[in-house]
């Protein structure tokens, strides 16, 4: 079993359009939906998708969740509700009766708000829904995270795209290290492996391991077997690299930590970080 954790479905040719990605982008600014995806994954074992935030626009919550009900292939979906807005609660109680629908994701400027008491309160409605917060940040946001899981220990809480450290094949930036070691004391903190090729800069990305194995092995010294977990970032990622490269990189990683290790890493958990029914 392989679940991606990290893919976007979109479709700007539906009446109302779509808030992201730009028309001037040609790569992306395409209708991009679970069949497209498929005929990638499902040669490469993979068995099923986490679908993370369709854009800012409430509704498209529901339009990923429309799109869930008639592929079993997506497995979960983390949304995109803020927590300043005055119908948070209400939008959170809506989606989240869809046992589809495990959490939110953030960008780093809402750690900024952890002293904001709504942004708190909400947030621990989050938490009580025993839901999970995705965390788009950059080494710089990952210093308030601390902050974040000492208010609510209980949470589960998904670093993405392994918090934005540049990848250039050699040793990562000590300041990253250092977040990276203090964000992993927290039980309930996992990191998803993603991004590393975008991280390179370099079009196409480097294919061999050895290039990302110093970044990964930061994270896995700090993370262990049981909190790193995959995402492909797809079809983001295919600025820098085929989905086949992306998966093969991890895979080659992984592997060599031994079958528990690799399944735990491609799975299980994703299982217990989104608390996933499959």
């Amino acid at each position: 079993m392989i679940i991606d954790t990290h893919t976007h479905f979109y479709d700007p040719t539906r009446p109302e359009g779509v808030p992201w990605p730009n028309p001037n982008d040609e790569l992306l600014y395409r209708k991009v939906v679970p069949d497209d995806y498929k005929k990638l994954a499902v040669p490469e074992g993979v068995t099923g998708t986490v679908v993370v935030e369709a854009s800012r626009w409430v509704e498209d919550n529901q339009w990923i969740l429309d799109l869930a009900a008639n592929e079993p292939f997506i497995v979960g979906f983390v949304g995109n509700l803020a927590p300043n807005a005055e119908d948070f609660e209400k939008n959170l109680k809506r989606f989240s009766a869809n046992p589809l629908f495990r959490g939110i994701r953030l960008g780093g400027g809402h750690l900024q708000q952890i002293g904001d008491a709504n942004f708190i309160k909400n947030i621990e409605k989050l938490a009580a829904k025993e839901l999970t917060l995705d965390l788009l940040i950059n080494p710089e946001a990952l210093k308030h995270l601390p902050a974040l899981v000492e208010h609510t220990p209980t949470m589960r809480v998904v670093i993405n795209h392994v918090a934005g450290v540049r990848v250039d094949g050699n040793p990562p930036d000590d300041t990253w290290v250092s977040r990276i070691q203090e964000a992993a004391r927290y039980p309930n903190v996992y990191c998803k492996v993603s991004g590393l090729a975008e991280h390179t800069g370099q079009k196409p990305a480097p294919e061999d391991v050895a290039y990302y194995t110093p970044t990964i092995d930061v994270l896995w010294k700090a993370f262990g077997e049981d909190r790193l977990i995959y995402g492909s970032n797809w079809p983001v990622s295919e600025r820098f690299a085929q989905y086949k490269v992306v998966q093969n990189i991890v895979n080659d990683y992984f592997s060599a930590k031994g079958d528990e290790a690799k399944a735990k890493f491609f799975s299980k958990n994703a299982i217990a970080a989104y608390q996933l029914e499959v």
